[in-house]
């Protein structure tokens, strides 16, 4: 039987995105196909984990009891079964989300499912990685998400929302990197400018600490 590797499944608070403050089931999934210099998951990223079936992720999510599943990484959409659990979580009634690094080409995989494109600014060490094609394969359900380094993180993002996001129509998350942009910093240039984005923080990092894991 083919199986996925998991790090880790774990309920807690969602920490970002327009579903921040929501309880939600994380299932993480092992490995990745970028190298980012803030990665805040980077021992998931290396690849370790252990081997899970579909059924078996699947049973595990049902027992903790909460409708709001993400799926996420490592980059999840690397795993070749991923497609497999993907539809399984929607057909089982989750509300599922994926978070990914827009490497790979969503429309390969079951679009009910609500997709946090995280798009890596110059500053990530990974800019121009993901696929353009994805954008347009984004719908109104899904979102985008920019993780600030720097002041020049910002304005490149803003010049990419220019281009190819004119209608508004997708949400767009603007996070600060830990460690290199404040909150506060990052919080000035957006009342500053005249995009339409949301100040993306991690709910969980405040509530339990930088460094806590699991949560």
């Amino acid at each position: 039987m083919s199986a996925l590797k998991v790090f880790e499944i774990y309920h807690s608070v969602q920490g970002e995105s327009t579903h921040a403050g929501r309880k939600c089931v994380f299932i993480r999934l092992a490995g990745c196909n970028l190298s980012c210099s803030y990665c805040d998951s980077a021992e998931a990223a290396s690849g370790h984990g252990a081997e899970m079936s579909v059924q078996q992720i699947l049973e595990k999510v049902r027992a903790l009891g909460v409708r709001l599943v993400e799926v996420t990484g490592g980059e999840p959409l690397i795993q070749p079964e991923v497609g497999a659990l993907l539809t399984a979580l929607l057909d089982a009634g989750f509300e599922t989300l994926v978070e990914t690094n827009g490497t790979t080409p969503i429309d390969r995989f079951d679009r009910r499912a609500k997709y946090i494109m995280d798009i890596k600014t110059p500053g990530s060490g990974a800019g121009g990685s993901f696929m353009e094609e994805n954008l347009e394969a984004l719908s109104d359900r899904d979102e985008v998400k920019f993780v600030i380094t720097s002041k020049e993180d910002f304005d490149w993002a803003a010049r990419m929302m220019e281009r190819w996001n004119p209608s508004r129509r997708i949400a767009v998350l603007l996070s600060p990197a830990q460690g290199k942009v404040a909150p506060r910093r990052l919080a000035e240039w957006l009342l500053e400018s005249d995009i339409d984005a949301r100040l993306n923080l991690q709910l969980h990092k405040i509530i339990w600490g930088p460094e806590a894991t699991g949560v």
